[in-house]
C-alpha cells in the first residue's frame, strides 16, 4: 500500500515497454512473420536504452 503513489523510474518504464513489445512478438510471431520482426526490432532498441541507462 504503500508503494501505491510511488512513481517508477525510466528504467522501469523502459522495462515494462520491453517486455510487452517482446510478448507481442511472440503473438504476432505465430500469424504474421513480417510484423513479429517489427516489434522484436523495436524491443531491441528499447533493450540498447536500458542498457545506455545502466
Amino acid at each position: 500500500m504503500f508503494g501505491l503513489f510511488k512513481k517508477k523510474s525510466e528504467k522501469e518504464k523502459l522495462q515494462k515497454k520491453y517486455e510487452r513489445l517482446l510478448k507481442e512478438s511472440y503473438e504476432l510471431s505465430k500469424t504474421n512473420r513480417k510484423e513479429s520482426d517489427k516489434k522484436a526490432y523495436e524491443a531491441d532498441l528499447i533493450a540498447k536504452e536500458i542498457d545506455a541507462l545502466s
